[in-house]
C-alpha cells in the first residue's frame, strides 16, 4: 500500500476513544480525518462536503450504520461507504452492501487492509467522477455540435 496515500476520510463511530486512536492512525499515515459520534452528525457533513472515503461503524444509538450509509447514499450517490463493526454477521455485511457500502471490514482492523480498502474507495470515486465529467462535456459539445 502506497504509505502517501493523500485521502479526505470521514470516520463514524460512536466510540470515542476508538475515533480517537484510529483518526491519528490514519492521519499518521498522511490522511485526512474528520470524525463524526452519530449516524446523524455524519449525515450533515456529508450534505456540507465530500470525502474519498466515508467508514462508518455499524452498530450505533439512534441512526445506526446502515440506515446512515443509506441516507448518505441518497444525498451523494458517488460517496464510498466502508462498514467497520465489531459485531459482523453475514446479515449485515449483505444489508451493508445492498444499501451502498463498497467494504465490509471487522473490527479490530488491520491498518495495512484498512489503508488498501481507502486507496480503492478513492479510485472507485475518482474514476465515477471523472466519467461523469467527461459525459458532461460530451453532452455539451454534442448541444453545440460537435
Amino acid at each position: 500500500m502506497d504509505t502517501q496515500l493523500k485521502a479526505r476520510i470521514l470516520l463514524v463511530d460512536d466510540e470515542e476513544e476508538f475515533l480517537k486512536t484510529l483518526s491519528e492512525r490514519l492521519e499518521i499515515r498522511g490522511l485526512t480525518v474528520e470524525i463524526a459520534s452519530s449516524g446523524q452528525e455524519a449525515i450533515a457533513r456529508a450534505e456540507q462536503q465530500e470525502f474519498d472515503a466515508i467508514i462508518v461503524d455499524l452498530s450505533m444509538p439512534g441512526i445506526d450504520g446502515i440506515e446512515t450509509i443509506e441516507r448518505i447514499k441518497a444525498i451523494n450517490p458517488t460517496a464510498e461507504l466502508i462498514m467497520l463493526t465489531g459485531h459482523a454477521t453475514v446479515e449485515s455485511g449483505v444489508a451493508a452492501m445492498k444499501k451502498g457500502a463498497g467494504d465490509f471490514l471487522q473490527k479490530p482492523v488491520d491498518m495495512t487492509t484498512l489503508l488498501t480498502k481507502i486507496g480503492e474507495a478513492k479510485d472507485r470515486r475518482t474514476h465515477v467522477l471523472e466519467k461523469k465529467a467527461q459525459d458532461e462535456l460530451d453532452q455539451i459539445l454534442k448541444s453545440r455540435g460537435w
